[in-house]
C-alpha cells in the first residue's frame, strides 16, 4: 500500500478502530461531531464528492460549480485518485457494490 506507513501509528490505529466500531450513520454523526470541527468534516466530505465526480469523468468546471472546491483541491484529489494508495478507488468500488446489492 503506497504511502500507508507514513502516518501509521498507534493513535491512528486506535482512531480507525473507533470508526470501524460505529454501526450506522447516526453513530458517525455523533462521533464526528465530537471529534472534528464542522469545517474539517465539510472539507473531507467535499474531497469525497470531488473524488466521486472525477471517477465519473466530470470536468473541473462542473466540479467547482457543484462542490465549490478549488482547482488546487480538485487536482490534489485527482492525483490521489489515480496515483495514491487506492483508498478512494477502494471506497468507490465498495459504494458501487453496495448500491448494486440494494
Amino acid at each position: 500500500m503506497p504511502g500507508s506507513n507514513i502516518w501509521k501509528d498507534p493513535f491512528v490505529d486506535s482512531l480507525f478502530d473507533a470508526i470501524l466500531s460505529l454501526e450506522n450513520k447516526e453513530d458517525c454523526f455523533r462521533f464526528f461531531e465530537d471529534l472534528a470541527t464542522i469545517g474539517e468534516i465539510k472539507s473531507l466530505a467535499q474531497r469525497w464528492e470531488v473524488a466521486k465526480m472525477l471517477a465519473q469523468d466530470e470536468t473541473y468546471s462542473k466540479i467547482v460549480e457543484v462542490t465549490g472546491a478549488s482547482t488546487a483541491t480538485i487536482s490534489r484529489v485527482k492525483r490521489c485518485l489515480f496515483y495514491g494508495a487506492d483508498g478512494y478507488k477502494l471506497a468507490l468500488e465498495k459504494m458501487e457494490s453496495k448500491e448494486k446489492d440494494g
